[in-house]
C-alpha cells in the first residue's frame, strides 16, 4: 500500500519529537543542574557568590570521589553500602595514629610520620574493599548482603578502635614531627581546595581506566552479560573483586580528607554517605542492573545533590523536607530512566519489520550475544 506525502511528513514529525525527547532525557541531569543552580540564584543572592561556589564544590567533592568508586561496582551490577562506614574506619584510624603508637613493651610512644598514617588508613579501607570483593566471588554472597554486614563490621572497628570517642587535635605537633596532615582537607593550591583537586585527579584516572584500558571494557562486559563476558574470555570474578577495592580506596580516601578538614576524626562520620553516592550515580544516568553508565554522568550527579543539598540549607528550607526533596530527586531520576529505556527499545510492530540475519553458510554457531559489542556500546555511549 502506497503511503502519501502526508503520512511520510506525519512519521517523519513524530520521530523528531521522539528523537528531541530522548535527548533531552539523556541529558537530564545536566538540565537539572542548571535548573537547580538558576533557582537558588533568584532565591539567594549569594549563591553563586565566588566564596559560596568553593564551599559548594567542596562539599560536592567528598561525594563524587566516593561515587566513583561506587560507579565501578553498579557498572558490574553490584552495589557497596560499606563506603560510608569504610569513610568512617579511615579517618578514626588516621586519627588514633597520629596521637601516637603506644609501643607498651619498650614503655616508648611512637608518632609516625604523616605520609606513614595516609598509608596505613588507606590500606585499611581498601583491605574493608577487598574484603567485600572476596565475599562476592569467592563465597558467593549477594553484593547487597555481603557489603551491608561489612557496613556494620567497619563501623564496630572504627567505635572500638575510637572507644565511641573523637580523636582532637589532627593538626600534630612540631616537636613530634607529626605535622601536615591538615593540607590533606584544607590546604589549597590555586585557591582551590585540596579536596577538590583529589576530586578532579580521581575522576580523570576513572576515566583513562574506563575507557582507555581493557579492564574498564571487562566492567562494562561484566555488567552487560556476565555470562556472554565469561565465554568471551573476560575474568569475570577477578574484574567483580577489583571494583569492590577501588571502592574502599575512593572511600577511604574521603575519610581522610574529611578528617584533615575537621582536624577532628570520629567513629560516626560518614553515615549515609553510601546513599549519597548511590544517588549520584543513579541521577547521572547509570543503571543499577549494571552495564550503563559513566564517569561524566556520575560526576554531574554529584553535583545535583550537592547543590541541591546547599541550596536548599541557602533559602532556609529544613532538614525534614530537604530529606523529602532529595528522595523524589532519585526516584525521578529511576523513573526517567526506566522512561528512557522505553523509548530506546524497539516496538513489536518495528522489531517484525526488521529483516532477519542470515545464517552463516559455513555451519558455524551463532556469536554469544551482548559479549564485546554491548560493551564497546555501552562505553561509547
Amino acid at each position: 500500500m502506497a503511503h502519501g506525502p502526508e503520512t511520510t511528513a506525519g512519521a517523519t514529525v513524530s520521530r523528531r519529537k521522539i528523537d528531541i525527547a530522548a535527548l533531552m532525557l539523556e541529558g537530564r541531569a545536566l538540565v537539572a543542574l542548571v535548573v537547580i543552580i538558576a533557582l537558588f540564584a533568584v532565591l539567594s543572592p549569594t549563591y553563586l557568590s565566588a566564596d559560596n561556589i568553593i564551599v559548594m564544590t567542596r562539599h560536592v567533592a567528598v561525594n563524587a570521589i566516593i561515587a566513583l568508586g561506587m560507579l565501578m561496582v553498579i557498572l558490574t551490577g553490584g552495589i557497596d553500602l560499606s563506603v560510608g562506614s569504610i569513610v568512617g574506619l579511615s579517618g578514626v584510624v588516621a586519627g588514633a595514629l597520629l596521637q601516637g603508637w603506644n609501643l607498651s613493651l619498650w614503655d616508648v610512644v611512637v608518632y609516625p610520620k604523616v605520609w606513614v598514617v595516609i598509608v596505613i588508613a588507606i590500606a585499611i579501607g581498601t583491605l574493608v574493599g577487598l574484603i567485600n570483593g572476596v565475599l562476592v566471588t569467592r563465597f558467593k554472597v549477594a553484593p547487597f548482603v555481603a557489603t551491608l554486614g561489612m557496613m556494620y563490621v567497619a563501623r564496630g572497628s572504627a567505635m572500638l578502635i575510637a572507644d565511641g570517642k573523637t580523636f582532637p587535635r589532627l593538626q600534630g605537633e612540631l616537636e613530634l614531627g607529626n605535622t601536615g596532615f591538615s593540607r590533606v582537607g584544607l590546604g589549597r593550591i590555586a585557591g582551590v581546595p585540596m579536596g577538590v583537586w583529589v576530586m578532579v585527579v580521581v575522576a580523570f584516572l576513572a576515566f583513562l581506566l574506563l575507557s582507555r584500558t581493557p579492564f574498564g571494557r571487562w566492567v562494562y562486559a561484566v555488567g552487560g552479560n556476565p555470562r556472554a563476558a565469561e565465554l568471551s574470555g573476560v575474568p569475570v570474578r577477578r574484574v567483580q573483586r577489583w571494583v569492590y577495592v577501588l571502592s574502599g580506596f575512593t572511600a577511604s580516601i574521603v575519610g581522610l580528607v574529611l578528617a584533615s578538614e575537621l582536624t577532628a576524626a570520629t567513629p560516626q562520620t560518614g553515615e549515609s554517605y553510601e546513599l549519597n553516592a548511590i544517588a549520584a550515580v543513579v541521577i547521572g544516568g547509570a543503571a543499577l542492573s549494571g552495564g550503563r553508565g559513566s564517569v561524566r554522568g556520575t560526576l554531574i550527579g554529584a553535583f545535583v545533590i550537592g547543590f541541591l543539598s546547599d541550596g536548599l540549607v541557602s533559602v532556609g528550607v529544613s532538614t525534614f523536607w530537604q530529606m523529602v526533596i532529595k528522595g523524589l530527586v532519585i526516584i525521578s531520576a529511576v523513573a526517567l530512566d526506566q522512561f528512557q529505556q522505553g523509548i530506546k527499545r524497539p516496538t513489536p510492530a518495528s522489531a517484525s519489520t526488521t529483516k532477519p540475519k542470515k545464517q552463516d553458510p559455513g555451519g558455524g554457531g551463532d556469536a554469544v550475544p551482548g559479549a564485546s559489542a554491548p560493551a564497546e556500546s555501552r562505553l561509547a555511549g
